[in-house]
């Protein structure tokens, strides 16, 4: 008989004929926290499954119980952010919003938590080769080195106020904006290098691979673009054409265009150079666009919204040729990444990851 108990621990028993029990192995796993207690289990041919309150199912052989089990986890709560590598497509971390961070390898699945709930809860997230940068909901932004399955420690400074959105210059790692609600905070490392009142309530950040350039949205619905130099920002253009605010906002790959979005259902695709649409009438969703990611090869757009859907949008060619993947998370997307030309990934409320194949017509 297999039993598990709140004390985190699970037992294998030999039953005698008289009814009486002896303990044949103690099997633990976990550290010892609340979420370790478990609290479900199954003896199924060779395997024995446990279940733990944190989510965490373990896998033991009954042949071997010294063998190392098989643990498989995932999230329990609203998966915020989704974060690929040019390095490594093959690998994908998800955070949620509780402070848990996994690693998935496409194809394979689940390859370990790296646990940062020493943070929790992450309001925001984003990630370079090696390194970590979030925040929640206090004034402090934490940087912490990926360290094969573990953080090293986290370094943290004090920006003055609540983060709404962060982001870092991929080819300048070290530069980071972060948008707050009246304005911006340059960090360089752990520097703060300089915190501007802009005059209007940022909700949502750009900056492009080399730090040269930033875009800030507002409540207003408007884009602002500035030059940055040192630790000055200058404004260069404001842009005109989302009815709502501002909630997303990213550079494509070749840095030629940037595409944003809004809480009025509304996503817009820019030229960089000229500041004029690319693409239009991106009107598709039924409610607020939460996050947006460029394809690889600057060829496509994909939204995610509060409606559960994501809506990949090909430049070329009308927004009414869109491909729609409807229910793609219940409760409302929040993540989205593109892995290739065919393939993307999502995240959301239910606290899954799912990848998706696009069709080829």
């Amino acid at each position: 008989v297999l039993t598990v108990s709140a004390d985190k621990t699970a037992k294998v028993w030999e039953i005698s004929q008289d009814g009486n029990g002896i303990v044949m192995k103690t099997l633990t796993s976990g550290s010892g926290g609340l979420e370790d207690m478990l609290v479900g289990c199954l003896w199924q041919n060779d395997h024995l499954i446990t279940v733990s309150l944190g989510g965490t199912i373990n896998v033991y052989s009954a042949s071997d119980l010294e063998k190392v089990p098989l643990t498989l986890s995932g999230h329990i709560k609203n998966v915020s952010a989704l974060i690929m590598f040019k390095s490594d497509p093959s690998m994908v971390l998800s955070c949620s919003y509780d402070g848990i961070v996994i690693k998935w390898i496409r194809g394979v699945g689940y390859s370990g938590n790296i646990n940062m709930k020493d943070h929790a809860p992450i309001k925001c997230f984003v990630a370079v080769e090696g390194e970590v940068i979030l925040s929640g909901f206090d004034n402090k932004v934490w940087r912490a080195p990926i360290q094969e399955d573990e953080y090293g420690p986290a370094e943290h400074v004090d920006v003055g106020s609540q983060p709404k959105d962060l982001c870092v210059a991929l080819s300048a790692p070290e530069i980071v904006l972060v948008a707050t609600d009246s304005g911006a905070v340059l960090l360089k490392g752990m520097e703060v290098l300089s915190s501007i009142n802009l005059g209007f309530t940022v909700t949502a950040s750009a900056i492009s691979p080399d730090g040269t350039e930033a875009i800030l949205g507002g409540q207003d619905g408007k884009l602002h673009i500035y030059s940055v130099s040192g630790d000055t920002l200058t404004e260069e253009a404001v842009l005109e054409k989302h009815r709502g605010a501002i909630t997303v906002i990213h550079y494509s790959p070749d840095v030629s265009m940037f595409a944003s979005g809004d809480a009025n259902r509304e996503a817009v695709v820019w030229d960089r150079s000229t500041r004029e649409v690319k693409l239009n009438n991106m009107l598709y969703h039924t409610a607020r666009i939460n996050c947006l990611s460029w394809s690889p090869d600057n060829t496509m757009v994909a939204t995610g919204s509060l409606d559960t859907n994501v809506i990949i949008y090909e430049l070329g060619k009308p927004a009414s040729s869109r491909i729609t993947i409807k229910a793609a998370h219940l409760g409302g997307v929040y993540g989205v990444a593109f892995a290739d030309e065919c393939n993307i990934l999502s995240s959301g409320e239910d606290g899954c990851v799912r990848q998706w194949t696009i069709a080829s017509e």
